[in-house]
């Protein structure tokens, strides 16, 4: 598992015409299959009169086999969805969907020209994509004295916490988002300044 990978920070457009046929690839962030599913229908509306949409996603880290899929909407089997979602895994991103959106100029390009065209246009736009890094979080709680505060928040600082909820009745509880990879380091900081005192409580919940 990651603890951090690239994303698209942004939508962006690559448009070539190969033998009178329009291809338009549009990558976007994508962070689930409804996300995924919404976008498809927006390029529809978008583009009503366009012959194909074909399309590939992966909604989570970039080799997590569990969260991709890809579509040929219609060209021949295996030369359209399948090429585009094998860029978009060599090219490491994740949270990432493409779209080709494709007006036919009345000449066939064979399977061999339509595999060459459709990972062409998702090669060109990730040319042109800008990035971001995601780094994995995992959710977790603490209570603290008063007398601990200032310390508690300098090391999650330190450590890049995510404070997303401060509570303050006779103590102060924390609700916290930390990188998957700063939990052990962060827990055992936080015990030694305290004395045993500071336990993180972490949730189960995904991120």
């Amino acid at each position: 598992m990651l603890n951090s990978y690239p994303i698209p920070a942004a939508d962006v457009t690559f448009e070539e015409e190969i033998k009178h046929s329009r291809f338009i690839t549009v990558l976007f962030p994508c962070a689930s299959p409804e996300d995924f599913k919404q976008k498809v229908e927006q390029l529809k509306a978008a583009y009503p009169a366009a012959n194909h949409y074909c399309q590939a996603v992966i909604w989570n880290e970039p080799q997590n086999a569990a969260a991709m899929g890809c579509s040929d909407d219609g060209e021949p089997s295996g030369s359209a969805g399948r090429p585009m979602l094998n860029v978009l895994q060599g090219a490491g991103i994740g949270e990432i969907g493409a779209v080709v959106i494709r007006y036919f100029g009345g000449v066939k390009l064979g399977v061999g020209g339509l595999v060459r065209a459709y990972s062409s246009g998702v090669k060109n736009a990730l040319v042109r994509l800008s990035k971001v890094t995601k780094i994995k979080r995992v959710r977790a709680m603490l209570d603290c004295q008063y007398s601990h505060l200032a310390d508690v928040e300098h090391y999650l600082t330190l450590f890049e916490v995510c404070i997303t909820e401060r509570v303050f009745t006779q103590h102060v509880t924390l609700q916290l988002e930390i990188p998957v990879s700063s939990q052990e380091e962060l827990q055992a900081v936080l015990q030694q300044i305290s004395q045993g005192q500071l336990q993180l409580s972490f949730s189960n919940e995904p991120l």
